[in-house]
């Protein structure tokens, strides 16, 4: 099968060749899906000048078979639940377990990636939601969700392959969906990679700050200040 990307940067770069004629408000906010989401992100922040942050989400695994996804969660409290896996649980305190440990996750991967920093308001803003890819898009409705409770005015949600099913899955919470590829026979977001590894938390915090460096430098270009 022919391999659209050669990594996530390049897929970033791509997606944001895509992104660029839109046109967005000046104050519009890239976020990212970690970790995955982040080294894409980051190339789509950098080519339209826009502000990067995270949101995180946490997809809920079933235990004994843990890519199977029976919900997700996003910062802010959002939940989307897939009934039909609930339902094969062996007793409702299997995904109450679940989601209290992916909660902690969740918060602790906040912490270690803002170093502190408060998490961007998004009220009235324009989100740009990037990820590597959607398989089941379960952690991107995840993440919609949360940016509709917390009053974002425009979500775009901006990916460079999904699954059939999971790009109709989002194009029916967000405003707007950006995806490069659709392949007929999808198995996996990675097979549209030729470098798929992991990103680690030390290459989300690097990312994140280069971002910020990179952001700081245009708006001193721009007279914006610092």
């Amino acid at each position: 099968m022919r391999l659209r990307f050669a990594d996530r940067a390049d897929a970033g770069r791509a997606l944001a060749e895509a992104l660029a004629p839109l046109g967005w408000p000046r104050d519009a906010l890239v976020l990212a899906l970690p970790r995955g989401g982040v080294p894409v992100a980051c190339e789509v922040a950098r080519s339209l000048g826009l502000p990067l942050d995270v949101l995180v989400v946490r997809k809920l695994g079933v235990p004994f078979q843990p890519e199977l996804a029976m919900g997700a969660i996003a910062s802010g409290g959002a939940l989307v639940v897939n009934e039909e896996v609930v339902a094969w649980l062996p007793s409702p305190e299997t995904f109450e377990r679940v989601r209290r440990e992916e909660q902690a996750e969740l918060e602790r991967r906040e912490r270690e990636y803002r170093g502190g920093r408060p998490a961007p308001d998004v009220r009235g803003r324009t989100v740009i939601l990037v990820d590597d890819g959607l398989a089941t898009g379960a952690t991107m409705e995840a993440a919609v969700r949360s940016l509709r409770a917390l009053g974002a005015a425009r979500i775009v949600a901006a990916v460079p392959v999904a699954s059939q099913g999971a790009r109709e899955r989002i194009a029916a919470v967000a405003d707007q969906v950006v995806c490069l590829d659709v392949p007929e026979a999808f198995h996996a977001v990675g097979q549209c990679y030729r470098d798929f590894g992991q990103t680690s938390d030390d290459e989300v915090r690097d990312l994140l700050e280069q971002a910020r460096a990179n952001l700081a430098r245009l708006q001193f270009a721009r007279g914006e200040g610092a």
